[in-house]
């Protein structure tokens, strides 16, 4: 590590150590300004979907971006050029060293192991985050941002942006309405394959310039760097260490309007039907069974929720409730005791049968720019709606089918407000520790 870079990593720490000692977390000086008219804003990301949090949050009114850090400096040559006011940091520690008395928001948009210990240093410091989807890599950590947000009464947005959606915010509505009944059952899919059966090779390669091997891997063992895209910046959606596999990237956005238009908790059992993951890698083709308590629009006092990726589908009689048209490639179906509706990924809400809803008019539910409403909300204008709060239980229940995965043709019973499994293994998969050096307080 070079010197400068552990100055500030020293530096930070020591910032963060003080602070942890009583409440708040920090100084008073280091609280978010709460400017009302410029938000001076921090992109922890600068390449993929970090591009187009970054992008969106920009084109708001009244934001300022202030720096950016990326551990890949090559990713950050487009956001050189269009911000060129913005300061460029390697090492996010770094950036919250020098730049915490000048920002009041952030986004991290990074690879899944790193949102908790980036986002919750943000909230210590006092700064609004949008946080990338899922909310963390593990469930403690998910716990953690959930508590924490909520103490320091910092505004927080998890970026799932078809949340505000018209068609996702319009199925919430339908259901809300009764127009399908009380739900009996959903299904929910999806057909990409964040998974990789195969064994990770044994070979080192070259890092390639600009590019920081070791803060990539941050909290996480350290390891030899593989290229051809193994790890960075393609696949590492597909390794237990850094990614969440399928569910994770996709679960939180399509079990959303799910959550949402049920109201639902926690769940009580999560099962899983597929292959396990290999010592690496999530495997392929999952099958989730979830039973949730029963809600206001549930048919019963339990709900079964299923979740399928990759080449896992609803059975044949699950689609032939749509009267020989196919389901969609992804979405999720409510089964009611007065109709089907299927909620098309992205897509406006279908009812059926076709011969009794032929002619529905289907309510406005409105839409919402998703950035626009985080910034307004740390502006004092708005309010966000997949705040940490609702999006801390939704995120947990999606991982929660992730460490199912583990133990294939088991029921697991949940004790959320414990966060503990009825089964000893299980529970080692709740919270991992850091490596030495990488403790975030709070953590």
């Amino acid at each position: 590590m070079k010197p400068n870079q552990f100055h500030s990593r020293r530096s930070f720490l020591k910032t963060l150590g003080v602070a942890a000692v009583g409440a708040p977390f920090i100084t008073r000086g280091l609280l978010a300004q709460s400017p009302n008219t410029v938000l001076r804003h921090a992109s922890f990301g600068a390449g993929g979907m970090a591009w187009s949090d970054l992008t969106e949050i920009a084109k708001c009114p009244g934001v300022e971006i202030v720096a950016i850090c990326d551990v890949d400096l090559s990713r950050t040559e487009e956001a050189r050029k269009q911000f060129p006011q913005a300061r460029i940091y390697q090492d996010w520690r770094e950036l919250f060293d020098k730049e915490a008395k000048n920002i009041d928001s952030v986004n991290v948009s990074t690879p899944d192991h790193m949102h908790a210990p980036i986002g919750i240093s943000a909230m210590q410091l006092g700064k609004h985050i949008y946080g990338q989807k899922p909310l963390a890599h593990d469930l403690y950590e998910v716990r953690r941002m959930t508590e924490i947000a909520h103490k320091k009464k910092i505004v927080t947005q998890m970026g799932i942006q078809i949340h505000s959606n018209a068609h996702y915010r319009k199925a919430a509505r339908l259901v809300h309405d009764g127009v399908i009944g009380k739900i009996k059952e959903v299904h929910s899919w999806c057909p990409k394959s964040w998974g990789d059966p195969s064994v990770k090779p044994e070979q080192t390669d070259p890092v390639p310039a600009d590019f920081n091997w070791n803060l990539w891997l941050g909290v996480c063992a350290e390891r030899p760097f593989i290229g051809g895209e193994y790890y960075h910046p393609g696949n590492w959606r597909k390794r237990l260490d850094f990614g969440t596999g399928t569910f994770g990237d996709m679960g939180c956005h399509i079990f959303d309007p799910v959550f949402k238009a049920l109201n639902l908790t926690a769940p009580l059992t999560v099962r899983s039907e597929g292959k396990a993951p290999n010592q690496w890698n999530w495997a392929l083709d999952s099958k989730i069974q979830y039973v949730f308590p029963g809600t206001e629009y549930t048919a019963e006092k339990t709900l079964p929720v299923t979740w399928y990726d990759g080449a896992q589908k609803p059975a044949a009689e699950i689609a032939a409730l749509l009267g020989g048209k196919h389901l969609t490639e992804t979405g999720s179906i409510f089964i009611g005791t007065e109709g089907v509706m299927v909620l098309p990924h992205y897509g406006r809400p279908q009812l059926y049968p076709d011969s009794k809803y032929h002619g529905f008019v289907q309510p406005d539910a409105g839409e919402a720019n998703h950035w626009g409403q985080f910034v307004a909300a740390c502006l004092g204008k708005d309010q966000t709606t997949a705040n940490f709060a609702y999006a801390g239980p939704l995120t947990e229940t999606v991982l929660l089918g992730g460490v199912a995965s583990h133990f294939p043709q088991t029921t697991l019973k949940w004790d959320a407000h414990k966060l503990k499994f009825d089964l000893t293994a299980a529970n080692h998969l709740v919270r991992r520790e850091y490596r030495k050096g990488w403790s975030v307080k709070g953590l």
